[in-house]
């Protein structure tokens, strides 16, 4: 009854205040329109007292409204619905980029460069010409015994005709034919020695570095008798080290997000090998990620940021951390709201709960919740076990 008086009382108080505003707006527009300023400041005079003694009302009926609410003492509280959700946990980890593909290439022959074929940046296939060195006149003395090797291949084949018509000895088809196959050996190890002269690519790659000049004096050796660097950024990777804690649940195929903070840009990759060995310096064992590079950027060495999905729970709970208590016990414990009314009033209840792994702010519920019930999160430190709550509407 006291609700349903002092709602009529507000109703007729508003209706009195909207009246009066349409009236005195009219006088106001009057006087402004007569244009005496003396009766301008009376009205203006008039109509301050009159907006405050309207305040003290609205306070006097804002009290009577507090004084009347059968929830003024309730702890005022939002909940969330419990729901089955899918939860992906990642560990998280930190890599460099490589690949195997990246390496210095040397001269076999020495002498001077007298071509280079390519450029800084440039892309080339497997086996492809980078640069010719002065042969000192191989080349000739290989086309020499190319003219032998086919006057000993003539003979030899004539010679295996006669042989073959009981023409002739056997010793000299022999001789023939050995002298031919010497030859040919012969004219192979020169080819081959002639092909030492030519640089060619390893693999198919990017020429990241011309370091010798055309026209040096290169020879075989080591550091500083390189004369190119060559990089495959298609076939790049990722090597970290995990902790052999994770053996059982890092496998090959696990999914794995990579985010790249210099390009901030994030890839999605797979575990591709896991290592056999753990390291008995740190406890880890290694993982190999290939990092698919289709627009050029990723680089050799870039640093990586690396999540490898290790768990997944298809029908997993999961609630923020910041809700969760802990009581004397080390027990862990959230509120759920029960007996919720039409009025969204309900009851707090304690549960105890059992967690799993956590990612970011929320952790997933082993026990203790169930699908569907009302999680009290804003307000779930400040109120008790079976205490009634005031649900406020999100």
């Amino acid at each position: 009854m006291k609700k349903i008086n002092y709602i009529l009382t507000l109703n007729i108080i508003v209706a009195l205040i909207l009246s009066s505003c349409g009236s005195e707006e009219s006088t106001v527009s009057a006087i402004i329109a007569g244009g005496n300023l003396e009766e301008v400041r009376q009205k203006k005079a008039e109509l301050s007292e009159q907006h405050k003694s309207i305040g003290r009302e609205i306070a006097l009926l804002d009290s009577m409204i507090t004084a009347n609410s059968e929830f003024r003492n309730l702890p005022l509280v939002t909940t969330f619905k419990a729901k089955h959700e899918n939860f992906d946990h990642f560990v998280e980890l930190q890599g460099d980029v490589t690949t195997k593909q990246n390496v210095l290439i040397y001269p076999e022959a020495a002498g001077t460069l007298v071509r280079i074929h390519v450029i800084d940046g440039q892309s080339v296939k497997k086996g492809q010409l980078l640069a010719t060195i002065d042969d000192g006149g191989t080349a000739s003395l290989l086309l020499q015994m190319k003219t032998q090797l086919a006057l000993a291949k003539t003979t030899f084949e004539r010679q295996e005709r006669l042989w073959e018509q009981k023409i002739g000895t056997e010793i000299q088809y022999l001789q023939a034919k050995a002298n031919y196959e010497a030859q040919q050996s012969a004219v192979d190890q020169m080819q081959s020695q002639l092909d030492k002269f030519y640089i060619r690519a390893p693999f198919t790659g990017i020429i990241d570095d011309v370091i010798k000049d055309q026209g040096t004096v290169v020879a075989p050796g080591g550091p500083g008798s390189e004369v190119f660097r060559i990089v495959n950024l298609t076939n790049m990777f990722i090597e970290v080290d995990v902790p052999e804690s994770y053996i059982a649940d890092v496998t090959p195929g696990k999914k794995v997000k990579v985010y790249f903070p210099i390009l901030n840009e994030t890839i999605e990759s797979t575990v591709r090998q896991t290592g056999n060995f753990i390291n008995p310096d740190n406890r880890s064992f290694t993982v190999e990620i290939p990092v698919p590079n289709r627009n050029g950027k990723i680089k050799p060495n870039l640093t990586a940021k690396v999540q490898i999905n290790d768990y997944r729970n298809e029908t997993a709970i999961l609630i923020p951390q910041s809700i969760i208590s802990e009581n004397a016990e080390g027990e862990q414990y959230a509120f759920v709201a029960t007996e919720v009314n039409g009025d969204n009033i309900g009851k707090a209840n304690k549960n105890i709960i059992t967690t799993g792994k956590a990612q970011g702010d929320y952790v997933e519920i082993l026990s203790g919740i169930e699908d569907g019930q009302d999680v009290i999160s804003e307000g779930a430190r400040s109120v008790k076990d079976g205490q009634q709550v005031k649900i406020l509407t999100q």
